[in-house]
């Protein structure tokens, strides 16, 4: 039987006379990649930040890694990390000073060690004493997942990790997620891009209007579609395959 890292029943919320969470039900295996997909204002932020004990739920029951999140936050929190759309990095310290800052305010041993296991770890040794200001947009959102990962929490939240993010960025932070997941970390993933989902993703839910309306793998999803007229057409490169190719080609010269 698979150990559920989340499991939702019945979660319910309203902000004064707007219900934005209708009723959601879903779960998470430990160790997979649960994306939940929904347009804007679709309450996917609202599922996170209840999911994270940032907001109380007004019903239902939310256990994470078995611990309820009314009930039980500090547990849940001491389980999880958080990393939201925009990086939560101190643009004034360097690399090296933030990652020792975190290290330190989550009472781990040894700050200086996590720091730089964390900067090999992530492709930012070189980087290391420079200040976070000077980082690319790739650079610092693969600092920022660094730092909501220091302490090796259970189950991961990414809100929408790559808005914003070039390709080679974006394709940067699928490596880390897959090695994550690999690991036996659980990733909740929230995201508008549904390439990134398609990509990443062993379960994918679909939230509309405060319900979740398609729960499945991307296989199961298919088959909610009429069958496909089946034609025969050479297939053209996206433009994002062109684009990493001719910026290959530059970097081999």
């Amino acid at each position: 039987m698979q150990i559920k890292s989340i499991q939702v029943s019945g979660l319910q919320k309203s902000y004064k006379q707007l219900q934005v969470l209708k009723g959601v039900n879903f779960e998470v295996d430990k160790g997979s990649i649960f994306a939940l997909l929904g347009s804007n204002g679709a309450g996917k932020t609202t599922v996170v930040k209840i999911l994270t004990t940032l907001l109380k739920p007004d019903s239902g029951t939310v256990t994470v890694n078995g611990f309820d999140v009314a009930s039980k936050p500090d547990n849940v929190r001491q389980e999880i990390s958080l990393t939201g759309q925009f990086a939560a990095v101190d643009e004034m310290l360097t690399g090296r000073e933030n990652l020792i800052m975190i290290a330190k305010l989550r009472y781990l041993k040894n700050p200086r060690q996590v720091a730089d296991d964390m900067l090999i770890r992530f492709g930012l040794t070189e980087a290391a004493d420079r200040r976070a200001s000077t980082y690319s947009g790739g650079m610092r959102r693969r600092l920022d997942i660094a730092l909501s990962l220091a302490g090796k929490p259970q189950i991961v939240f990414l809100d929408e990790p790559t808005t914003g993010l070039d390709p080679e960025s974006r394709i940067e932070v699928w490596k880390i997620v897959r090695e994550l997941a690999a690991g036996g970390t659980t990733i909740f993933l929230t995201t508008q891009y549904l390439e990134e989902a398609e990509q990443l993703a062993d379960r994918i839910a679909i939230l509309h209007e405060g319900r979740i309306i398609a729960n499945g793998t991307l296989s199961e999803l298919k088959k909610l579609f009429p069958q496909a007229k089946v034609e025969y057409v050479e297939k053209q490169p996206s433009l994002e395959e062109i684009f990493l190719a001719i910026v290959g080609k530059k970097e081999a010269m």
